[in-house]
Order: structure tokens, then C-alpha cells, then sequence
């Protein structure tokens, strides 16, 4: 006859074993981020708790991403889904709404304030209303980003919230000492070189946290198409200005910067990345180092 004391003693050991078992062999919460860059806070934040699906891969363009029947699936089996917001993921209410998922949808940039796109210089036809949806371009409301994410998991998973407020706090320390580096890097540019051409205007608050003077021949979207009448003015202005660079984007096509670059004589400065990270051999395989490559690479263009 079994011993009742000896399989409560069993039981206990192995409720005790289960509580105690590694996150990597528990269930984990399956997290979905639109794009890249969130994909990567998301990471930084969720760490082993979580199973990660990036729906716009490295190298690709949100702004004209059409869904497939397979991105319905996975936000199906989602517990949470985080998105930018801003009007940046035009195709996102359809696909939330063809997936019929009870995940929680969660803003990624609510509480940042918004910068108004035609801030930029130029207007052009694009989906995202009056906002400018690039806000991971300023370094303090990636910041922002990372707190409201902390927040969505632990609510999604509170059984994982110390792991996601350390996660956070130590991603957050991170991102203090990445800020305190761009503006150093930056301050030793002269003020009076700290304006360059890139191909679509994504970089507005970049140009407000830091005081580089961006200009876009193209909209705050990539769907846009620059009219011959904004090229022209662009040129004029490069050749009045006398602005020394203009740069490519990963997302976008070269031919448009390469050709105000012949036509005006400023030199191609490099690749900057707006929209998108690169896979783990480029320059950009995350935020943190995204930020780094830009900086990096706008300060050896208009400092030589």
C-alpha cells in the first residue's frame, strides 16, 4: 500500500521541480513586431520568455508590405502584437482583422509625441495622416518604446515580469549611453555642414533630437514618388547650400540619390538605415548598432 505522506513529499518535489524549470523549457509567450527595428526592442525586452515573430524581415520595406496568408496564421496564435503605430503599418487593421487573433494589439509608440510630417520640407500622398511615423529615430523615444513594451509583456506573462523589468532596465541603460554617443559624435560636426540629401524623409526626429538637417526629395513613405518639380528645387538648393553629401537607404532605390549626386556634384556619403535593420552580416543587425552606422557614417561624410 502506497505511503500518502510519501506521495504528498513526491508531489510537493515536483511542483517544486516545475517552478523551477529553466524558461527556455516552459511554454513560451508568443510575441509577434511588425517590423524589424520593434522586432529588435522586442527581443532586447522579452529575451528567453518569449518566442519571436518579425513580420517585416531585414532589408524590407513596411511601408509597401503586403501580408500573406501565413502572417494571418501567426497572429492567429499570438498572444501579443506589437506594432509602431503612426500610420506606419498601413495593411496592419486588415490583417489583424483577417486573422480573427484575440492577441492583445499593442501601440509600440503611444505617449511619444508625434512630429507632423509635412515638418519635413515636403508633402507628398502617403498613408500615415498628418503624423511622421519614424519615431525609433530619436533615440529618447526608442526609450519610450522599450517601457511600454516592458509593460505589455509583464501584463501578458506576470509570472515573467522581473525578468522583463531587468531586461528593460539594463536594455534602458544601453540606450542612455547610445544617446549620450550620438550627440557627442554629432557636436564635433560643424553646424554649418549639417545638412545632407537622403531619399525619403524618415529621419525627422533624428533632425529634431539631434540638429542634422535632413531632405527628402521623397515623402515620409516610400509609396510616394518624388515629382520632377521636388528634385529640381532639391538640386537648386544643394548647389546654393553648397550641401557636401547625399546618402542611400537599405529600403530604397539608389537611382534617385545617385542621380542628384551627378547632377550636383555632392558625393554619395554612404548607406544610412531608416526603415529597416540589415540581417546579422551588415552594418545593422540591430537598433543599438543601426544608430552607431548612421552616426558613424554621417560624421566621416561631412567632416571630411
Amino acid at each position: 500500500m502506497v505511503n500518502r505522506r510519501a506521495v504528498l513529499v513526491f508531489a510537493c518535489m515536483g511542483a517544486a521541480l516545475a517552478l523551477t524549470v529553466p524558461a527556455a523549457a516552459q511554454e513560451k509567450l508568443k510575441v509577434v513586431a511588425t517590423f524589424s527595428i520593434l522586432g529588435d526592442l522586442v527581443r532586447n525586452v522579452g529575451g528567453d520568455r518569449i518566442q519571436l515573430t518579425v513580420l517585416v524581415g531585414p532589408n524590407s520595406d513596411a511601408h509597401v508590405y503586403s501580408p500573406s496568408p501565413s502572417d494571418a496564421r501567426t497572429l492567429a496564435d499570438a498572444r501579443v502584437v506589437f506594432t509602431n503605430g503612426l500610420g506606419f503599418e498601413g495593411w496592419i487593421t486588415r490583417l489583424v482583422k483577417a486573422s480573427g487573433t484575440k492577441a492583445r494589439i499593442l501601440v509600440a509608440s503611444r505617449g511619444v509625441k508625434p512630429r507632423k510630417a509635412e515638418e519635413g520640407g515636403q508633402e507628398h500622398g502617403h498613408d500615415h495622416g498628418d503624423a511622421d511615423p519614424h519615431a525609433w529615430q530619436s533615440v529618447a523615444n526608442a526609450k519610450i518604446y522599450v517601457s511600454n513594451i516592458r509593460d505589455a509583456l509583464a501584463k501578458a506573462d506576470p509570472a515573467g515580469k522581473a525578468t522583463y523589468d531587468a531586461n528593460a532596465t539594463a536594455y534602458l541603460t544601453k540606450l542612455e549611453a547610445l544617446d549620450r554617443e550620438v550627440r557627442d559624435a554629432l557636436a564635433r560636426i560643424p553646424t554649418d555642414r549639417r545638412r545632407i540629401i537622403t531619399t525619403h524623409d524618415a529621419f525627422g526626429y533624428f533632425k529634431a533630437a539631434y540638429g542634422v538637417d535632413f531632405i527628402a526629395p521623397q515623402g515620409v513613405s516610400t509609396e510616394s514618388e518624388a515629382s520632377a518639380r521636388d528634385i529640381s528645387r532639391i538640386i537648386t538648393q544643394i548647389k546654393r547650400q553648397k550641401i557636401p553629401a547625399v546618402f542611400l537607404e537599405n529600403i530604397t532605390d539608389p537611382r534617385l540619390v545617385k542621380r542628384i549626386a551627378e547632377e550636383t556634384g555632392a558625393k554619395i556619403g554612404g548607406t544610412l538605415y531608416s526603415d529597416a535593420l540589415t540581417d546579422e552580416k551588415g552594418d545593422a543587425p540591430s537598433y543599438i548598432d543601426m544608430m552607431r552606422h548612421n552616426v558613424r557614417t554621417l560624421a566621416a561624410a561631412l567632416t571630411s
